[in-house]
């Protein structure tokens, strides 16, 4: 078991999941959906098709590109710009409504407090700019669709016969698709993109925007601005996958019941015995009286 909370000597729960670095092994060969972690796959679109130079966009506009961000002003106000910026209309956009991730009473909510518009609206930017149909930017048939299939399957080095993805395809929470694949190929996606000296601009928009990447209470953002040149990006479903750009190795964590809380000491656990960060993070169980009657115990493979 990975992670067990452990009560005056008693076990009263369990987590169970993956944990892997690019150098020290796979444990499972069964595939996962990406959900948000493709974001700065999908974005890296952007760099091929010259919407960062053409379009002049700046850190902070591209980190909202890959961001699962907390629908705060800071982040609601760069998509606006983005969305004038690209000459896009804010009809178009597909993503749903959903209260912005910081704060559940924020009223009106529109599609700029949803945590994946800046994917969306450079989706519709790729699409206006190669003249794809924007109409349906959100289907497997668009041809947007089917090159971000193809740019994620050559980043995360998964073979497709006659174009044909060899894993399950879905929609993601906010209608687009999404690919599942192994952990391993994750992990080696994140590798190809961040240390590809191509998409430096994307791994800059990271370090430089951590708050734009994601925002109050967001794991994401806790990594990058409490270490020294580690990227990271959350997923729904339990995910975490974090690159240590000075020692060109990742890591990627699973909680399999998706707890977000269990994930946060998963890797932070990870991080501290990999000798990549030393932020504390308490796994001690305390009384409403702050008195300390368990502990949580991580078993890591390292």
């Amino acid at each position: 078991m990975l992670v067990e909370h452990i009560r005056d000597g008693l076990i009263e729960e369990e987590h169970d999941g993956f944990v892997l670095t690019t150098k020290l092994g796979n444990p499972t060969d069964y595939p996962y959906y990406l959900r948000s972690c493709a974001k700065p796959l999908q974005a890296s679109l952007m760099i091929d098709y010259g919407l960062d130079k053409k379009y002049e966009l700046t850190s902070e506009e591209i980190a909202l590109c890959c961001a699962s961000h907390a629908g705060e002003k800071c982040h609601t106000d760069i998509a606006k710009r983005l969305l004038d910026k690209f000459g896009l209309k804010y009809e178009w956009l597909k993503c749903g409504f959903h209260p912005p991730l910081y704060d559940k009473t924020v009223t009106p909510v529109t599609y700029f407090h949803n945590n994946c518009v800046g994917k969306h609206i450079l989706f519709l930017a790729l699409c206006k700019e190669n003249g794809w149909d924007t109409e349906t930017y959100d289907s497997i048939d668009n041809p947007l669709q089917q090159k971000v299939k193809d740019k994620i399957s050559a980043l995360c080095e998964i073979k497709q016969d006659n174009n044909i993805y060899p894993y399950n395809i879905t929609k993601d929470g906010c209608g687009v698709p999404i690919l599942s694949m192994p952990l391993k190929n994750m992990l080696t996606g994140f590798m190809n993109l961040f240390c590809d000296e191509k998409y430096e601009k994307i791994k800059n928009a990271y370090l430089e925007n951590p708050y734009i990447i994601g925002g109050k209470n967001r794991l994401d953002t806790e990594i990058i601005q409490n270490s020294d040149g580690l990227v990271a990006k959350v997923g729904a479903g339990g995910l975490c996958i974090v690159v240590n750009i000075k020692e060109q190795d990742g890591l990627i964590v699973k909680i399999n019941d998706c707890n977000m809380d269990t994930r946060r000491i998963v890797v932070f656990e990870a991080l501290n015995r990999l000798g990549w960060s030393d932020y504390k993070c308490d796994k001690s169980i305390k009384t409403l009286h702050h008195e300390t009657v368990g502990n949580i115990k991580v078993n890591l493979p390292f």
